[in-house]
């Protein structure tokens, strides 16, 4: 139980760091629920980890019929997430770099944390769930399934703010999806106990 706690604290903060630190200020999105969030501030000004959490609630009710042990790792994994992303707001606009170096860091930083709490069966995010639920019933890497629905989220943000930025969100989507697929790859990771 430990274990689980440090490495989800541990990529929570990755996750919350690489979103505030280098996502944020350039207004940019990346897949999953944590996009749909930004894209939300963006638009609305509504506050992105709050709104993490809720669009998360449905998701979480479908993976608690699907797998109880999933659903409690996700849950634990996107509400430590959420808050992280609020905690580390501050961080937004401290570091000042060219718009691809931000994109570039931001999204190795994301990918390590959201790969290494995949690799132990905890899911920081309700499509990340969903992924995780997929593939263990198809047998298709983690990280392959992420990086397609995140790439869909992204067309979307492209083509409902028609903002030339968002580009830079499909570089943060691949990158993200490809350390998630390298990360899940190495070893299967923690078998999920309760």
């Amino acid at each position: 139980m430990l274990k689980r706690l440090a490495i989800i604290g541990f990529g929570s903060t990755l996750i919350g760091v690489g979103i505030n630190g280098f996502i944020l200020p350039f207004h940019l999105i990346n897949g999953g629920f944590f996009g749909i969030s930004l894209l939300l501030n963006y638009i609305w000004g509504l506050k992105a980890g709050v709104m993490f959490i809720l669009l998360n609630i449905p998701v979480y009710l479908f993976a608690y019929k699907a797998d109880p042990l999933y659903f409690i790792n996700g849950l634990m994994g996107a509400i430590v997430s959420g808050m992280m992303i609020e905690i580390l707001l501050p961080l937004n606009g401290t570091i000042q770099l060219p718009i691809i170096c931000s994109v570039i860091i931001g999204a190795i930083i994301i990918g390590i944390g959201v790969g290494v709490m995949l690799r132990s069966h905890i899911s920081p995010g309700g499509m990340d769930l969903l992924a995780l639920l997929i593939a263990k019933w198809s047998k298709v890497n983690v990280g392959v399934i992420i990086f397609a629905t995140d790439t869909v989220i992204i067309i979307t943000g492209l083509l409902l703010l028609q903002d030339a930025r968002f580009f830079y969100s499909l570089i943060i989507v691949a990158i993200v999806g490809l350390l998630a697929t390298i990360i899940t790859s190495f070893r299967n990771g923690i078998t999920p106990t309760t």
